[in-house]
């Protein structure tokens, strides 16, 4: 089996992806364990959450992909996000839950030269970006260790800029693909293909190895995005039932309902991402403006999440799906990770 170019200490052509809120170090050990590249999401770790997480995996001896966000972090608003608490306000009263004071606590923030200062002793050998990528002079330090560079592109004009930029592998974030939508040139949702059609044309206009992701449910997936010119596969969604992930209750049964539509929604933190439809994208409609910018959303939600949640709704819970959800009910993530590249 084809090793992922640029990233030694790697067996198998699999990345798993980084899900903010549905795994810990669990899921991102049992993958690099089973041979692929394990990932950990970092953008909402504290500064001690993230060293422990350092410190866990500064035992081993393959590498764990260390994810960040570098989105330019919007100021509160208070305007925009009153009206968002006004759009909630049924919700409140209909569940009996008091809104919550407005907060700037548990944002997703980008990586700034603190985190960059935590890292370097450890000197990570993988990480990953989304919405971008950090500033260069935070990249040239990160280099200078020996970091592999990863950072996801949703047209080809962002991988170019990528590559441009000293982006070791560039990740092919198909529109089918869960989560959020790593855009950082345009916001046109309608210019963002399918996995596989960027795949195709990022591989022939770019020299560092393409990555792709979205709509991996199983092997044959792999095998056609393979021979479309990927060098691995990155699958989050495929993950998202094994016990090594924290996948809520709620959310774990939506991903295994039958004809559980998914689409993408800025309802939840403010900016586009996929997840199955509930019951606030009905009401509201998938698109809006009445979230406050990202991150500010997820934060008046927060109550009314917990309250159908301890209800066992997932009324107002992300869940946060690609277009093939539901796959692998119930399997440790090694045996995911053997299935998916045809081991068993």
């Amino acid at each position: 089996m084809a090793l992922i170019p640029s990233l030694p200490g790697i067996d198998l052509p699999l990345i798993q992806a980084p899900m903010a809120g549905v795994q810990d170090e669990a899921l991102a050990l049992a993958v690099a364990h089973a041979g692929g590249l394990g990932s950990m999401p970092c953008a909402l770790l504290s500064a001690t959450q993230l060293e422990a997480a350092l410190q866990t995996f500064a035992t081993l001896d393959r590498p764990i992909n260390l994810n960040f966000f570098c989105h330019a972090m919007a100021d509160p608003d208070p305007a925009d996000e009153q009206q968002w608490r006004n759009a909630l306000a049924p919700y409140f009263d209909a569940f009996g839950v008091e809104p919550p004071p407005p907060s700037t606590a548990g944002a997703r923030r980008p990586i700034d030269a603190a985190t960059v200062d935590l890292l370097e002793p450890f000197q990570p050998k993988v990480l990953s970006f989304h919405f971008g990528l950090p500033d260069a002079a935070l990249m040239a330090r990160m280099k200078a260790w020996g970091a592999r560079v990863m950072a996801s592109a949703t047209t080809v004009e962002e991988g170019r800029w990528l590559q441009q930029r000293g982006v070791d592998l560039v990740i092919a974030q198909g529109i089918e693909a869960g989560g959020h939508r790593g855009h950082f040139l345009a916001d046109d949702l309608t210019a963002q293909p399918p996995t596989l059609d960027l795949v195709t044309a990022l591989s022939k206009v770019l020299t560092v190895p393409v990555i792709a992701a979205g709509g991996i449910g199983d092997r044959t997936d792999v095998q056609r995005l393979l021979a479309a010119g990927a060098s691995a596969v990155q699958a989050g969604t495929a993950y998202l039932l094994c016990p090594e992930a924290t996948t809520s209750a709620v959310h774990r049964a939506a991903l295994q309902q039958e004809g559980r539509d998914s689409a993408i929604t800025n309802l939840f933190s403010g900016r586009p991402a996929r997840g199955l439809v509930n019951r606030l994208m009905r009401d509201l409609g998938a698109i809006s403006t009445l979230p406050p910018a990202f991150p500010w959303a997820s934060q008046a939600l927060a109550p009314l999440r917990a309250a159908a949640e301890a209800r066992g709704r997932d009324d107002f819970s992300p869940l946060w799906s690609g277009t093939r959800p539901g796959r692998f009910p119930g399997v440790g993530a090694a045996a995911v990770t053997r299935a998916l590249m045809g081991m068993d």
